[in-house]
Formats: structure tokens, C-alpha cells, sequence
């Protein structure tokens, strides 16, 4: 059984990795000093994060290296790339050298990409070791990438709480530490045997909701921690705490030993059969296939039009109503009949449930990460520079919970069965709700809970994203598939970041009067009417989004009514 600890020890090792190579997001921390330094406009700025988000393009070059190298080569392969761009950039805003804005540009362009390599790599590890939990060793372990700027802040504020350009060094070096602690157990991987076993299938769920318990702990403790205002002493103290929690989850494997021991001594009669946590994987959706392929053929009947929708005891789509006929034809034209079934990459942008997927997540989650990128002027404008940090952290928090509660649908399965694109639907709701609360107020307050509000919807949508995009399109396509999808955040970075750079530059150039002052050269705006229009833009598009993804669900719930069924039935039948 040393296997299932190895696997843990896995496991731990990539929460590590992903707790402290979410980089991009506290980027706002250092960005009014970059500008100011750079004497660079909101425009130039803004394609400066942009870069960063651009490295999502390049995803597939992380597949292909792991293709032919080591997953331990790849890893610390993305820690030099994060070394380089974080680490010039540091030398940069620190006058140690001087480079043109272009070589900035790639700097942040390879910082992006050192970041989605990480990715990569913790997506092979969770799916080399968890075949069986996939889905939950996904979300638990995507969810930590969202306390990295909480992390950051409480690092950055234990040396020196003054330098924004501290952040830019710890981003440079901290991923490449993270990246030698997580070596020992990536090399000591457990044979495919000892990930997939009987055993483990009835025991991991139970593990795994004591790590996510484990993880909402951290996550109320970085967000009332690394929030607050104090000193140096304190925030080591602080951060201390935080590492500790952290490096807590070591003793999953201890406990795995001496559960191993018990079960080989004492003879438990409190085995557990059949696991209230059931989740979509590749055994249920080939036993679906096959199940839709029979009750197809045997039913062989089609409507009018030749279009035909599968369901149970040959339901369909009926027309009875001439009035009806418009919405049905969209809502039946080319529906998915089954879930998992593979898609490449040429059928899959014919399809209108993936563009209507594209649209939800361009117009929901990625408006929020660009939210994010911009919290640092938004802070600025509004006069609440001296919070920024704290904004950052409970943006960062939020968006943690909000990955966390994607995992609900997989534990709450039994007793609340709910189509996973429609939780999607759910989670886009606060993201229009939040922008209200900032286009209506400059307080304190609202900046606060419409911070909140974005980063729990936006970090929902990260973390299901993978699940939808397997169960929609197929698990075996999804690295292709996934890649092609968050193409998505680097057109969203650049559109919607440049739509609010261009309102708030021309909002300091054409109202010097109502308070815009100049910094190092460097124009900077102050005021409600800096980011009111912006703010108003990305509420309406928030709604798009919205009805996209409400449109998504409609066309989809029927594939995943009639998974459901053909699960109930298969489970019956061999009960």
C-alpha cells in the first residue's frame, strides 16, 4: 500500500505547485509602480497583462515537451521561465537595467507561459494518480491557485510591507523553490496499479472532503489574515500560519498507513461499498455510450425534419405546437445526444453548444481575471490605493472558494442532481449583480463586495471548466480541446483591459481639473468617472454572458438527464 501514499504525497505536492504559481494574479500589486517606472501609459499597461494572459496561447507546447522529457524536466523548465520574466522585470523596475518596451512585453509573455506549463504538469499529475477522482483531485488542487496572491501578499508584507517591486522577486523565486520541495514525491510516482485499485475507489472521496474542508480553513484564514493591515512581526507570523496549513495535509499519508493496518488486523464490518460521491468518469460515459447505442438502434425513428433527440422509452422533442417551432429548431439543431462523446479539435468548432461555451466563458470568467488585472488603478482612482493589497487578497480568496464550490455537484450527486452547465449558469450570476454594485457607488463597501462577488464567480468558472469541457467534448480530446477553449482569456485580456484603459485615459486627459495628477510622467486618474463606463460595459457583456451560458444549458441538460438515467439504471441492475 505504499502506492495510495505515494499518490497523496502527489497529490499534496501539486496543491504546493499551484499554491504558489498563480503569479498573474497579483500582478495589480505591483502595476502602478510598473507603469509610473515604465512612464507608460493605461494603454501600454494594459498589453502588458495582457502578455501575461497570452501564455495560455502556447498551452500545446507544454503538452508536446511532456511528450518527449520528464514531467520533472517540464516543471522546472516553467520554474526558469517564470525566473527569467519575473526576474528581469524585478532588475527592471529596480533601475538595475534598462530595456525597451518591447522586451518588457516578452518578459511578461514568458511569465505567462512559465504559469501554464505549472498547469499542465499538475493536470498530468492529477490524472495519472487520480484516474478513479479525477474531477475532485482537479478542482481541490486548481482551487489553491487562487490563494496565490493572499500567499504573495502575506510574503511580501513579512520583509518589507512598503515595496511593491518585492512581489515581482518573490514571483520569480518562489515558484522555483516550490518546484525543488515538490521533486521527491514527482519522482517517487506509484506504478498505474496502485492508482487504480477497488480500494481506492472506496476510500478516496471521504480523503478527499477532508482536504477540502481543510482547504476552506485556509481559505477563511487568508482572507481574515492576509487582509488585514499590520507589521512585519505580525504578517511572519501570519504567514507562518498559512505555511503550516499548507504543509499540513502531510499527514494524509501517516493516516493512510494506519488505516491500511487496521483493515489488515482488525476486520472492519464499516467498509464502505458504495460511495455517496459520484462522479462522471470514463467507465460510467462508455457504459452510457453504450446503452444510447442499443435504445438507438432499437428504436430507429426519427422525426419529420430527420432530426431525432435520444431519451428514455423514446422520448423526444415533440412539435406539437406550430408557435414552438422556432425555439425548438434552435434548441434541437445539432444537440449532444450523449456526454464524453469525443469531439477533435475540427468537429469541435462546428459545434454551437462549444460556441455558446466560448461566449459564456469570454463574456463571465475572463472579464473577471481582467477585473483583477486592473484592481490596482481601480483601487488608485477611487482613492483607496492603500487597500490594494487587501483588494487583491479578497479577490484572491473569493476566487479560492469559488473554485472549491465547483466540486459541489460531484458530493451532493445523490441527493441533488443538477446538469454541470447549469451550476455554470448559477455561478455567472453574481458577475453582472457585482458590477451594479460598482457603477452605483465609489464606497468602500461596494469595491469590497463586487470584488468578492467577481472573484467567487470567476474562479467557479476556472475550476469547472475542465469538467465541463471533458464531459462535453470528451476526456480523451481535453488537452486540445481545454487549450482551444481558454483561447478565449488572452482576446478577452486584451479587448476588455483596452476598453477600460482608453475610458480611463481619456477620462485623465479630458478632466485634468476634477483631481488627475501626473506621476513620474506618467498621467493618472482620479475620480468615479475613471472606471464608471467601464464598469457599466462589463455588466452589459457580464449579461451575454449570462444568457449564453443559460442557452448552453438548455440545449445540454437533456444529455445529462439521460446520463443520469442510464447511471440510476446501470447501478440497479447490479445492485
Amino acid at each position: 500500500m505504499a502506492g495510495q501514499s505515494r499518490k497523496w504525497m502527489i497529490l499534496i505536492a501539486t496543491i504546493w505547485i499551484q499554491a504558489f504559481t498563480g503569479t498573474n494574479f497579483d500582478f495589480s500589486s505591483y502595476s502602478s509602480t510598473m507603469k509610473s517606472v515604465l512612464k507608460i501609459s493605461q494603454v501600454q499597461l494594459n498589453y502588458l497583462a495582457t502578455a501575461s494572459d497570452m501564455g495560455k496561447v502556447f498551452g500545446w507546447s507544454s503538452g508536446l515537451a511532456l511528450m518527449y522529457l520528464p514531467i520533472s524536466l517540464v516543471m522546472f523548465i516553467s520554474a526558469s521561465m517564470g525566473l527569467i520574466g519575473y526576474g528581469l522585470q524585478f532588475l527592471l523596475i529596480n533601475n538595475f537595467i534598462s530595456l525597451p518596451y518591447f522586451l518588457v512585453f516578452l518578459l511578461c509573455l514568458l511569465s505567462g507561459c512559465s504559469i501554464c506549463w505549472f498547469n499542465t504538469v499538475c493536470f498530468v499529475l492529477c490524472i495519472k494518480n487520480f484516474p478513479v477522482n479525477r474531477p475532485l483531485a482537479l478542482s481541490l488542487t486548481v482551487s489553491f491557485n487562487g490563494v496565490s496572491a493572499a500567499l504573495y501578499t502575506l510574503a511580501a508584507n513579512s520583509i518589507n510591507p512598503s515595496s511593491d517591486n518585492l512581489y515581482l522577486l518573490l514571483n520569480a523565486l518562489v515558484p522555483l523553490l516550490t518546484s525543488i520541495a515538490a521533486l521527491p514525491p514527482i519522482l517517487r510516482q506509484p506504478p498505474l496499479s496502485d492508482t487504480y485499485s477497488p480500494h481506492a475507489a472506496r476510500h478516496n472521496s471521504f480523503i478527499f472532503l477532508t482536504l477540502n474542508i481543510l482547504a476552506v480553513f485556509t481559505g477563511l484564514y487568508l482572507l481574515i489574515f492576509a487582509s488585514s493591515t499590520s507589521d512585519e512581526a505580525t504578517s511572519r507570523f501570519y504567514f507562518g500560519g498559512a505555511l503550516i496549513l499548507l504543509i499540513s495535509p502531510l499527514c494524509i499519508p501517516g493516516i493512510i498507513y494506519a488505516r491500511d493496518w487496521f483493515h489488515r488486523t482488525v476486520h472492519s464490518s464499516l467498509q464502505v461499498e458504495n460511495t455517496g460521491f459520484i462522479l462522471v468518469h470514463v467507465d460510467d460515459l462508455e457504459l452510457h455510450k453504450e446503452l444510447l447505442t442499443r435504445e438507438n438502434s432499437a428504436r430507429n425513428v426519427s422525426n419529420g425534419d430527420g432530426q431525432s433527440l435520444l431519451g428514455e422509452n423514446g422520448y423526444g422533442i415533440q412539435r406539437a405546437k406550430s408557435s414552438d417551432v422556432n425555439c425548438n429548431k434552435f434548441f434541437g439543431q445539432d444537440q449532444l445526444e450523449m456526454l464524453g462523446e469525443e469531439h477533435s479539435a475540427a468537429v469541435l468548432v462546428k459545434r454551437l453548444d462549444f460556441w455558446l461555451y466560448y461566449v459564456a466563458y469570454f463574456c463571465g470568467g475572463t472579464i473577471g481575471l481582467v477585473y483583477s488585472n486592473n484592481l490596482g488603478q481601480i483601487a488608485q482612482s477611487l482613492g483607496h490605493s492603500s487597500r490594494t493589497s487587501t483588494l487583491v487578497t479578497l479577490y484572491s480568496s473569493f476566487s479560492f472558494f469559488g473554485r472549491l464550490l465547483s466540486a459541489t455537484p460531484d458530493y451532493i450527486r445523490n441527493k441533488v442532481y443538477f446538469a454541470r452547465t447549469g451550476w455554470l449558469t448559477i455561478a455567472l450570476i453574481p458577475t453582472p449583480i457585482a458590477f451594479i454594485f460598482l457603477a452605483s457607488s465609489d464606497s468602500a463597501a461596494a469595491l469590497n463586495i463586487g470584488t468578492a462577488l467577481i472573484g467567487l464567480s470567476s474562479g467557479f468558472i476556472f475550476a469547472a471548466a475542465v469538467a465541463v469541457t471533458s464531459e462535453l467534448f470528451g476526456a480523451n480530446s481535453l488537452s486540445v480541446n481545454h487549450n482551444i477553449l481558454i483561447t478565449n482569456i488572452p482576446i478577452g485580456s486584451l479587448l476588455y483591459g483596452f476598453l477600460a484603459a482608453l475610458v480611463y485615459d481619456a477620462n485623465a486627459i479630458s478632466a485634468p481639473a476634477n483631481g488627475n495628477i501626473i506621476m513620474s510622467n506618467s498621467l493618472v486618474c482620479m475620480g468615479r468617472q475613471c472606471y464608471f463606463w467601464t464598469f457599466v460595459s462589463w455588466g452589459c457583456i457580464s449579461v451575454i454572458g449570462l444568457i449564453s451560458s443559460l442557452m448552453l444549458f438548455l440545449r445540454t441538460k437533456h444529455a445529462y438527464e439521460c446520463f443520469e438515467r442510464h447511471r440510476i439504471s446501470a447501478q440497479s441492475t447490479v445492485s
